[in-house]
């Protein structure tokens, strides 16, 4: 197992790695540390996942999951244990999430070099 832990990014401009495919930014891993404290999952994991989804075709999956599924990617940056798959890295190598706040709303923003095209609501991308 990687457990890799390196500085989050100060911002947004970060190379990720075939071993590390997603960073997060200082805003993601603060709200998923947030998440897991609040929930009571000290130890579980992100996990990060492109699944089939809406009217471009893929979407993201984020999940607290108590282990690492067989052969997934892990690796930790700043405290958090961070889980895909094979399959999912390779649709998400380079990709940067970021947690981002506003009037409207708050959610985690992916900033995706993979992704050719987005739909409309921006919930889904193709490839």
């Amino acid at each position: 197992m990687d457990t890799t832990t390196t500085p989050a990014p100060a911002s947004l401009d970060v190379q990720a790695t075939p071993l590390n495919p997603v960073r997060l930014s200082n805003a993601a891993v603060t709200q998923v540390k947030e998440v897991i404290k609040a929930q009571g999952f000290e130890g579980y994991f992100f996990s990060i996942r492109v699944v089939p989804a809406g009217c471009s075709g893929l979407g993201y999956d984020l999940n607290l999951v108590k282990e690492a599924k067989p052969n997934d990617h892990v690796w930790e940056q700043d405290g958090v244990k961070i889980t895909t798959d094979a399959l999912s890295s390779k649709y998400l190598l380079g990709t940067v999430v970021d947690f981002v706040s506003s009037v409207t709303g708050a959610g985690f923003k992916f900033e995706n070099p993979n992704a050719k095209s987005s739909c409309g609501c921006g919930t889904s991308f193709s490839t």
